[in-house]
């Protein structure tokens, strides 16, 4: 379908994409664009992006609740025919930061030709959905992946009022993170690939004990297991409920979860009892319980329908380890999805641990050595570079005979600041903690880059503590915002100081920064990102690789 005319009863008729903001909003448009000049994505359906309204955080539930009305305006009762998929896609990646500046749903994949990214493989892993559901709305997120099977004569149906519900035995440590069904008894329970079940509750992020508690636990041969929650559908009937319910609540103050404020209103055994469990809630906010009662009254008797997908997976993407691991050391998704070592990419492997790297939409000198691993996307490497292993090494191009420890996560940005464009290159550890933080400046030694508290790195680097800038709320001060990097006028530059700041950690010893160089945060240079040039360093890259490739096959 990538690149073809697609016709209403074979897919969606609407694709829609949260933002978080009108940037993010408008850089999702702008690769969506480019996708469809180069056919990679199926054409003949509109493609919408709706950004959060500005203000305070609305939660993926508000952003659907957002996302309908913004349908409603548009289409009017034309949406009573339409089959939508709204993927969410909207937030900053603080724990996976080379997703931040272009978005998680344009995350690259080491697959297809031309390389797929999340957008494409959220399309493909339900493209048969749309011809068997009743209009309405299908509600996924842009960060994890869905892997199932089901016998060759079924399909999966979405032809009920309501609510319909993916579920995935999943081990009850899982359903402790995760949304668990409590299934309705079956009068002639059979196990088989696929069954349709109702579910009477469901519990967000239960503990085991409550698991057990509600009936939620079920066992096959000898195992014990739960159903935990991916995606759902709704029809257009409750659509129109779900709009009711938002010009009562709007405009909103607090964040709303589509899985937890929905789902726990559905269903026969579900109480009002939950509106006050605040204990899985990022951040306390005013009027979330009140919000919460509403919620469940206007969808209280709502049915909660569930398919048992018994052969299938869950993968989440959205971390750091979790890229990590599932792009270089899970065995099972790279046979089941195909995944490779190098995709769409010029590169030789020979000198590299080939079968544990990922390299994506890069060109690599042929003496490059990747330790395994490691990640390498939208990226340059040079003569003789060398990366360590578990690395991430995302928009960079490395100079000859540079060398990237382990345990790296290295990512270059084009910026305007104060006028002028320049480039960051952002550089963590793997495991630091981007979202930690402490009240004010004067307790940044809480704070550490690659197991060396903030206070003494900065000391390194020839930097006065005092001095340190914190952007944004100084209330919240953490790696994310701390004004550490500098501004370079190159992007080869921009990766040797900040290697050099990095390896300055590494040995104990100093790194003197160029004397009145502006220093910046991750926040900042994503407030100010340049995305044109980021966007014309990857098109370069594209243009490269198609180059080689081709005088490879002649």
């Amino acid at each position: 379908m990538r690149g073809k005319e697609v016709q209403s009863d074979e897919f969606w008729d609407l694709v829609v994409i949260t933002a978080v903001d009108e940037d993010q909003k408008s850089a999702y448009e702008v690769q969506i664009t480019e996708k469809l000049e180069r056919n990679e994505l199926p054409r003949g359906i509109n493609y919408h992006v709706f950004a959060d309204p500005p203000g305070c955080k609305i939660g993926n539930g508000g952003s659907t609740l957002h996302s309908l009305q913004c349908l409603h305006d548009k289409y009017g009762k034309s949406l009573s025919g339409f089959k939508v998929i709204l993927i969410h896609a909207g937030g900053f990646s603080q724990r996976l930061p080379n997703a931040s500046a272009l978005g998680k749903l344009l995350t690259a994949l080491p697959l297809g030709n031309p390389l797929y990214q999340m957008l494409e493989l959220k399309l493909a892993m339900y493209v048969d959905f749309p011809s068997h559901m009743k209009p309405g709305m299908l509600v996924t997120c842009a960060d994890d992946i869905e892997l199932y099977s089901v016998p060759a004569q079924e399909n999966v149906v979405f032809d009920k009022s309501g609510f319909t519900a993916l579920a995935h035995p999943s081990p009850l440590s899982v359903g402790a993170t995760h949304g668990v069904f409590v299934l309705e008894r079956a009068e002639m329970p059979r196990i088989c690939d696929m069954e349709y079940r109702t579910c009477s509750q469901f519990l967000h992020k239960p503990s085991i004990e409550k698991m057990f508690k509600c009936n939620a636990v079920c066992k096959r041969e000898g195992k014990e297991f739960v159903y935990t929650d991916s995606t759902y559908y709704f029809d257009y009937g409750t659509s129109m409920t779900l709009l009711t319910l938002f010009s009562e609540i709007s405009p909103l103050t607090c964040e709303i979860d589509a899985y937890g404020d929905f789902l726990q209103a559905l269903g026969q055994r579900a109480t009002v009892d939950y509106t006050e469990n605040t204990a899985n809630v990022t951040k306390k906010e005013n009027g979330l319980v009140e919000i919460r009662r509403k919620i469940f009254h206007r969808l209280k008797g709502t049915a909660l329908n569930v398919i048992l997908l018994n052969n299938s997976k869950f993968y989440h993407v959205g971390t750091t380890e979790e890229y990590l691991f599932h792009f270089t050391a899970d065995p099972c998704l790279r046979a089941e999805l195909g995944l490779l070592s190098a995709a769409f990419s010029v590169c030789d492997l020979e000198r590299s641990e080939k079968t544990r790297v990922c390299v994506t939409h890069s060109i690599l000198h042929p003496s490059v050595t990747v330790s395994q691993g490691s990640v390498v996307e939208y990226s340059r490497l040079d003569a003789r570079v060398k990366v360590g292993s578990r690395s991430i090494i995302s928009g960079c191009w490395i100079g000859t005979d540079l060398s990237v420890p382990s345990d790296t996560f290295i990512h270059s940005l084009a910026v305007n600041l104060d006028g002028k464009m320049g480039f960051v290159t952002v550089v963590f550890g793997v495991r630091d903690d981007l979202k930690k933080s402490v009240s004010s400046p004067a307790h940044m030694k809480a704070l550490s880059l690659f197991e060396v508290n903030l206070e003494d790195c900065v000391g390194l680097w020839g930097l006065f503590p005092e001095k340190v800038r914190f952007s944004g709320d100084t209330t919240m001060c953490s790696l994310w915002n701390a004004c550490i990097f500098p501004v370079c006028s190159n992007l080869k530059d921009s990766f040797v100081m900040s290697l050099g700041m990095l390896k300055a950690l590494d040995s104990g010893t100093n790194f003197t920064l160029l004397k009145n160089a502006t220093l910046t945060s991750l926040q900042e240079t994503l407030q100010n990102k340049n995305l044109e040039e980021m966007l014309k360093f990857r098109k370069k890259l594209y243009e490269d690789i198609l180059r080689v490739n081709l005088s490879n096959s002649v």
